[in-house]
């Protein structure tokens, strides 16, 4: 099993996590080297469910802080192992997000007296269906694990805070035909073809960018994956388009889903997977405090985030760590020393 070792400095810890291949499904040996290495701690009491971890001060502090961070990545891309160079390190999983797992890493060992008590989360499975998603499943089983007055996601944010997070679904658009010899394609219909206008409305779509809390967010809806085809002799009778839709967090579910059933009308729409977004919540006290201490104007966050399980809990929650979002699951994901340096030295001297 890899050793982590929690002496070293935090850019050398986030190379430890980074070389440690862990993409979703398979956390097992980065959870067991975390585990290990949180276990020797006195001040902290861990618990593990699957291959999610826990680890928690219970000093009788006034106010709890919870600071999560998921452990897998996205598969591999000619991308490993980690590299440094001129103050930039390279690598899959450095920035979404084994650098924000780092910094967590060193708060939990560094942190022996906080001025807060501590909630560290690492957890499995956040970059695949939400089913899978290790925070959500802690909700349900040990929610008391998760209570908090203020939770931070150490998701990447340029070492800023970003506030909120769009809500996400995925739908099939379905059309149907008829199967022919493609020798008589007039005996038949091509359902292929006929999923020609549920592109034309995609290309026609027009984003609406409401502004929530002086944040201006940017929905979206695209189709991500088209299915269809028998053989190559075969009229195809059923055609499946995939879209992706990404809404400002003012829209609930219920509300996402009546937009995108009525953009795509008189056609078959089946919803395979949503996900709920996050309000900014920046005039929450402890959001408000926390802004203060970066010391940066906020921003929206255009990708999901699971600030949106601590929403649904009541928990006000921000996204903040190292790295920016736009190299997030990029061949070239990459981290600058100077946003993991950063993060650590705020969360130090917030959390006291």
């Amino acid at each position: 099993m890899p050793r982590i070792d929690l002496s070293a400095d935090v850019v050398t810890l986030t190379q430890q996590l980074v070389d440690i291949e862990s993409v979703s499904h398979h956390e097992q040996e980065i959870a067991d080297a975390v585990e290990a290495a949180l276990q020797g701690i006195p001040h902290l009491r861990v618990t593990r469910r699957g291959h999610t971890i826990v680890a928690r001060t219970e000093l009788g502090r006034g106010e709890r802080v919870v600071i999560a961070g998921h452990l897998d990545t996205v598969p591999l891309n000619d991308n490993l192992p980690s590299r440094l160079e001129d103050g930039i390190l390279h690598g899959l999983g450095t920035c979404d997000m084994k650098g924000g797992d780092a910094v967590m890493l060193k708060l939990a060992a560094d942190l022996t007296e906080p001025e807060r008590d501590l909630t560290f989360i690492f957890y499995e499975a956040e970059e695949v269906d939400s089913v899978h998603n290790g925070l959500r499943k802690l909700t349900e089983s040990d929610p008391d694990l998760l209570d908090a007055d203020f939770a931070i996601l150490m998701e990447p944010s340029n070492a800023s805070v970003e506030a909120g997070c769009q809500g996400t679904m995925r739908v099939d658009v379905r059309t149907t035909g008829e199967r022919s010899h493609s020798a008589r394609s007039w005996k038949g219909v091509n359902a292929i073809h006929k999923a020609a206008p549920i592109l034309a409305r995609l290309n026609e779509y027009v984003a609406r960018q409401p502004v929530i809390d002086g944040l201006a967010y940017h929905e979206g809806l695209n189709a991500t994956g088209i299915r269809g085809g028998v053989a190559g002799n075969v009229i195809p009778d059923e055609c499946v388009v995939e879209v992706n839709f990404r809404f400002a967090p003012d829209r609930d579910e219920a509300g996402a889903e009546a937009f995108v059933r009525e953009f795509f009308e008189g056609y078959d729409v089946t919803v395979t997977d949503m996900a709920a977004g996050a309000l900014p919540g920046l005039d929450r006290p402890a959001a408000k405090a926390f802004v203060e201490a970066v010391g940066a104007e906020p921003a929206p966050k255009f990708g999901w985030t699971d600030v949106a399980q601590f929403t649904r809990l009541g928990i006000p929650a921000v996204n903040f760590g190292p790295g920016d979002p736009m190299y997030a699951h990029k061949q070239d994901e990459h981290v600058p020393v100077e946003h993991i340096e950063r993060c650590e030295r705020i969360l130090k001297e917030w959390l006291g």
